[in-house]
């Protein structure tokens, strides 16, 4: 029986959105401007051989019409590469997911405007009251590095969380580990999602952080979304129905709500992740699927604006290819993506409105291009294919030859 890994490479865009002016995203194009940021200002090219030859230069190529510099055409015999379009309205992580697992999202999240405070005041006097708190600080958009930097000291003063926003449908809340509790901050995150529910919030955030003072704040792997529930019948949910075994790393189980997520396991770093999938997968029976979100590229480097830093993880990240590849037997399909773009040379330091590439390899195929798909969901439909399972709610599944 055929195995698959559904691997999310977080915020890795290939551009080309046709809708990308409606999120003021015109233009954006992750890995072609890391691409060309390496060509250009490092001085040396984008060197991703692993992932070129799953057929990314020809993923980016068919999304934008453009090939990267220090990506090519040469792809090798089992991959299959293409591009997809996002059809559910947003640019974030819980509602990328949910459609590359065939499920997009109907309707529209609710959005905070860009202004301070960011909050309607009922969200806000629910909260301090119903999770017990003195207050809050932030209340507004912002990133989540520097209002730690600017608020932390103050929070540590006062014991009030910072709660903060950005273009997507989020509420997050940054709290000290220890100071403020870990497990009291998760308390009042679950407190929040329950009202924030009120206005179609798509996640609440725990962000803990350590230190003593604004020169050595720094987050903590302990991070926890608290999503809506996503919608039915996506992979996972077919998966589970049928009894299949389920791997879920990263934040996967998170972003799906802890349905149909099997076991779930989080690791501190993307190394540490694809150690875990390399480790767990030689175990997992015939029929199994792993899924795997990979998220140093997006909080690392894209929301931080790094482009350097950004294809330096890029690298590390195709180094790691060949691991996942020997790790993989007959039968076995993998699928690379991701969720949206974070382009790192872009305004702002918001996620950005982009298609995402489909690269991949099937053992024993002779693969090929699978052009640029209308939906991420075509990716879910024909993991639920090639699985054997039935179809997701969405989607158009892809011939894999």
């Amino acid at each position: 029986m055929t195995r698959a890994i559904l691997l999310v490479l977080d915020s890795a865009g290939c551009g080309g959105a046709p809708d990308a002016a409606d999120f003021g995203d015109a233009g954006a194009d992750t890995l072609g401007h890391v691409a060309d940021f390496c060509a250009t200002m490092r001085g040396k090219p984008l060197q991703v051989p692993n992932l070129d030859s799953l057929g990314l230069g020809v993923a980016c190529e068919t999304s934008t019409g453009r090939l990267p510099p220090g990506l090519t055409r040469n792809v090798r015999d089992g991959a299959i590469c293409g591009c997809a379009i996002e059809v559910s309205h947003g640019k974030d992580t819980p509602t990328g997911h949910w459609e590359i697992a065939g499920a997009p999202l109907s309707g529209r999240l609710g959005l905070f405007p860009p202004m301070t405070p960011a909050f309607p005041p009922e969200l806000v006097s629910a909260l301090v009251h119903d999770a017990g708190l003195p207050g809050v600080l932030g209340d507004c958009h912002a990133a989540g590095v520097p209002i730690v930097e600017e608020l932390g000291e103050e929070h540590l003063r006062t014991g009030k969380p910072i709660i903060y926003t950005s273009a997507d449908s989020v509420l997050q809340i940054a709290a000290h580990e220890t100071a403020f509790g870990l497990e009291r901050l998760f308390e009042t995150c679950r407190i929040a999602r329950r009202i924030a529910d009120r206005w179609n919030v798509g996640r609440v955030i725990a962000r803990p952080f350590v230190g003593s003072q604004r020169a050595d704040f720094r987050r903590t792997p302990h991070r926890k979304d608290f999503p809506i529930s996503p919608p039915p019948g996506n992979l996972l949910d077919r998966a589970a129905a049928q009894g299949r075994a389920i791997l879920s790393l990263g934040k996967v189980g998170d972003i799906f709500g802890h349905r149909a997520t099997g076991e779930e396991i989080k690791g501190v770093n993307n190394d540490a992740l694809v150690d875990l999938l390399c480790a767990r997968w030689a175990d997992m029976p015939d029929g199994a699927l792993a899924v795997v979100n990979l998220v140093d590229l997006d909080t690392d480097f894209g929301h931080r604006r790094d482009a350097a830093g950004y294809a330096t993880g890029l690298e590390a990240f195709d180094r790691r290819v060949p691991d996942i590849l020997r790790a993989m037997r007959a039968g076995d399909l993998l699928a690379i993506t991701a969720d949206h773009g974070n382009d790192p040379t872009w305004r702002g330091t918001d996620h950005t409105r982009e298609n995402v590439p489909i690269v991949g390899y099937a053992s024993g195929k002779r693969g090929g291009c699978v052009g640029r798909r209308d939906s991420f969901a075509d990716i879910g439909q024909s993991l639920a294919r090639w699985l054997g399972l039935s179809p997701t709610e969405q989607g158009v599944a892809f011939d894999i030859a």
